[in-house]
């Protein structure tokens, strides 16, 4: 794979990886519309790691305030009693909301690594995803702030992240959908669900770690150790720069846009399949 592709899809993990749109579907699709052969397990290893990175980077002060409260430390020192426990409870909120996750990923690799990678079942997510989202926006209170996630949200948002494993629903775009509909505001929906994703990208990254290594080690890596490198970096900046402009943009905006070309996409590929058939 030339330098240039790399990078083009770095940019496009990291853009799509936290916006509710989808990155595997855009992975599949922008690769197949421009006609580039498939980059293979170790550049989706390093995509993926690019955004863990970036994930990290952004949430990392909350991360180690959770982790702390989690095992039992009173951190910040000078925060209160009352803020340490809710940070406490939440670290054991996400963890419950990982395991959904965890699970379907056990199970239904397999599955949707294979013959749900298509198209038209893209097509479908996309579009269904989408009106459920505009519901969401439509039916949901929107006033509850993310200090008041309860354990009951926490599984409903993680099975929402659960479904995520299937391409073109999006981790974001169901788990912030998801968050909606339990009345939670849209930055504290998207605050939640990126925390969430951290443990759940890195389990997938650690997952498919050692087939890449083994591949290292036996000189099969079709990519350059470099281009491998460069790209987990464009992925990770470029993730960064979208976590904190979407953060900022829900605090005055809806999804109203993400919404629109959710549908559009999904109709267009749509209108690609029924043109051209077996050829998807």
């Amino acid at each position: 794979m030339p330098l240039y592709q790399a990078i083009i899809l770095a940019v496009i993990q990291g853009l799509t990886e936290f916006l509710p749109i989808s990155s595997t579907a855009h992975l599949i699709l922008f690769p197949w519309l421009a006609h580039w052969p498939d980059p293979g397990l170790a550049f989706d290893v390093a995509l993926h790691t690019g955004t863990l990175l970036a994930v990290v980077i952004y949430f990392l002060r909350d991360w180690i305030e959770l982790l702390a409260a989690g095992i039992g430390f009173h951190y910040p020192r000078g925060a209160s009693y009352e803020y340490v426990e809710r940070q406490r409870k939440m670290f054991w909120y996400l963890v419950v909301g990982t395991v959904p996750a965890a699970i379907a990923g056990y199970y239904l690799h397999d599955v949707v690594e294979g013959p749900l990678r298509k198209p038209l079942y893209i097509a479908i997510s996309m579009i269904v995803v989408g009106v459920l989202m505009w519901i969401g926006e439509v039916v949901g209170r929107l006033d509850r702030p993310m200090e008041r996630v309860s354990f009951a949200d926490s599984i409903l948002i993680g099975i929402a992240q659960a479904c995520a494993l299937f391409p073109g629903v999006s981790r974001s775009g169901s788990t912030i959908t998801a968050g909606l509909f339990l009345g939670l505001t849209r930055e504290a929906a998207a605050r939640f669900s990126f925390i969430l994703s951290t443990p759940i990208i890195a389990l997938a990254a650690a997952a498919e770690a050692p087939k890449l290594l083994k591949m290292h080690h036996a000189g099969a890596l079709a990519i350059p150790v470099s281009t491998l490198a460069i790209s987990v970096a464009v992925s990770a900046i470029v993730g960064i720069i979208v976590i904190a402009f979407f953060l900022r943009y829900l605090q005055v905006r809806t999804l109203k846009i993400f919404i629109y070309y959710r549908i559009l996409l999904g109709i267009v590929i749509l209108f690609l399949f029924l043109r051209m058939g077996s050829a998807l």
